[in-house]
Formats: C-alpha cells, structure tokens, sequence
C-alpha cells in the first residue's frame, strides 16, 4: 500500500469517500422530501386517462405499491446502476430525458462562466489596484447591485431592450448548432449575459479580495524592493497568486449555475434541465423531478471533487490538512 501513503493519493481517497457518502445522503432525503408532498402523483399524472385499473398498473410499474423502504432500497440501487424510472407524463426513461436536456444547460452556464470571468476578471483587478479611491468604489457599487439584481428580472430587462426595443435579437427558443451555428449564437447571447452579469458580479468581489490579499504578501514588497518592473511583477506575481483561489470560485459556480438557471431557462424557453424540472413540478412528475435533482447533485458534487484535487496538486498544504 504504498501509493496510499502519498499526501495526494490520501487527499484524493478521502474526498472521493465523502462525495459518495454526501451523494448518499442526497438520495436519501430527495426520495423522503418527494414522499412528504401533498397529493397523488399516480392520480395527478393520470389525469382524465384515470381508472382503477390504470392507477393500479401505473403504481406497480413505478414500484409505489411496495413498502417505503423497499421503494427507498430499490431507489437507490437503481439509481447506481443509471436507472431513474420512467416519466408518469409520457413513460419515457428519466435518464434519456435529462441527457438529452443536459447539453443545452451546461452550454448555457460554460457560456455564462464566460461572460463573468470577462467582466470580474478586469473589474476585481482594476479595483484591488486602485482599493479605496474612486474606481474601487464605483465597481464595488455595480458589484453589489448586480448581486441584488434577481436574474429573471435582469433577463426581462435585456429581452425589452435587444429584442422588443432594438430587435436585435430572438427574445426566447433554441436553436441546434449543428443546423444553425449562427441561430444557436443568437438565442445563447440573452440568457448567457443574463446569468453572466449576475455571476459576474458575484465574482468580481473574490477577484478583488484574492488581489488585494496577494499584493499586500511580503514577497510582493520584496519584489518591489528589488525594483523589479511593476508589469512584471503584475503578471509573474500578483496574476498567477490570484487567479488560483479565482479558479476554484469559477468551478464552484459552474456547479452552481446547472442547478440555479432554472428561472432563466423558463424565461428564455431554453430546453435544459431548468426547463424540465419546472415542468415536472407543475405536472407532478416526480420520478423526473427525482432524476434531475440527483443529476445536480452528482454533476456539483464532481465538479467540486475536480476542483479540490486540482487546488490539492497546486498548493501541497491542502493535501496536508
């Protein structure tokens, strides 16, 4: 067991063990969140198909005739295996739906990690470099009101502006790429500034803080002590120190946007995975609703374990503590 005794390989065992012990636990309380709702969801997804005998079929082939915790085990061995159930709407398999919803989502929130590390990386810079004086305080002002601005309303704002107003642009749909690359620009454009601008603002204030912490370093005076050029000591220095914490805020807010664009999806008319887990509140299908949800989960929980063991090669005392 010798490779277990590096620092990494330990920190990456360790972590790999609490992903699956939280991907647990998310399991877990998705199913007893979706028990505890009021109403039917046989009865609800029926609709005026009902019968007594179509209720009965439709419980048995979802396996909500069994007891909880037979449901709960079989839940969760199944889910391992890839299988989520079928849709009570349209008795699709629940994992076909959300991969073929989950390309326009994360085409959406990498578009939209774009346009915020566009805006936060210059702004955060401009406003550490110049902390306290007058363009500090105007970008931490637009920081704070991008922060407040909710996204649906943001998004509202630039559809009566591009496309009412101007018409410059479609207010809402999707376009394939492969049928349309120049389509598929244009309807990306509105909701990826929309969820950019409010992540942007979001992070201009990390980009700040991780300036400002690494230009007040020791190693920085030294630097400026030796009379080393400012342009240099800017770029060996202060940008690659700073931008390491800025990478690991960029990949937790990825994670963050899969499972946070759903208002903007619904505004948009973008067909991703906000989208369908609006629909399947409003039609109480809840073995879609279940999928999404740990589709999430796992793609966030990922995302992060990535993150840290990146962060863990770059800086060894991660992997010490």
């Amino acid at each position: 067991m010798t490779v277990l005794r590096s620092p990494l390989v330990r920190f990456i065992v360790i972590r790999l063990a609490y992903t699956v012990a939280v991907l647990l636990g998310v399991m877990v309380a998705v199913f007893f969140l979706i028990q505890i709702v009021p109403g039917d969801p046989v009865r609800i997804a029926l609709g005026t198909r009902y019968t007594p005998e179509s209720y009965d079929a439709l419980r048995s082939a979802s396996g909500m005739d069994q007891p909880l915790m037979s449901q709960l085990a079989s839940y969760v061995g199944n889910a391992f295996t890839g299988d989520l159930g079928v849709s009570f709407r349209n008795s699709e398999p629940v994992t076909t739906m959300l991969f073929d919803r989950l390309p326009a989502t994360i085409t959406l929130a990498l578009a939209a990690i774009v346009v915020a590390l566009v805006i936060a990386v210059p702004l955060g810079f401009t406003a550490a470099l110049r902390e306290g004086r007058w363009a500090d305080n105007v970008i931490r002002v637009i920081s704070q009101f991008g922060i407040s601005v909710p996204d649906f309303w943001m998004g509202i704002l630039l559809i009566g502006l591009f496309s009412t107003a101007l018409g410059w642009l479609p207010s809402a749909g999707f376009e394939s790429f492969a049928e349309s690359p120049v389509g598929w620009l244009q309807h990306l454009v509105l909701p990826a500034i929309t969820v950019g601008l409010v992540t942007g603002a979001i992070m201009t204030r990390y980009v700040r803080s991780s300036v400002l912490e690494v230009v007040n370093a020791p190693y920085i005076t030294t630097a400026e002590s030796k009379g080393l050029n400012r342009k240099r000591i800017m770029l060996d220095h202060v940008g690659r120190n700073a931008l390491v914490p800025v990478l690991t805020i960029s990949g937790i807010q990825f994670a963050a946007l899969l499972g946070g664009v759903i208002v903007v999806e619904v505004v948009f008319a973008w067909p991703g995975l906000g989208l369908l887990v609006y629909d399947s509140v409003a039609a109480r299908d809840y073995p879609v609703l279940q999928g999404a949800i740990l589709l999430i989960a796992v793609i966030f929980l990922l995302v992060n374990l990535v993150v840290d063991i990146l962060y863990a090669a770059i800086d060894p005392r991660i992997r010490l503590s």
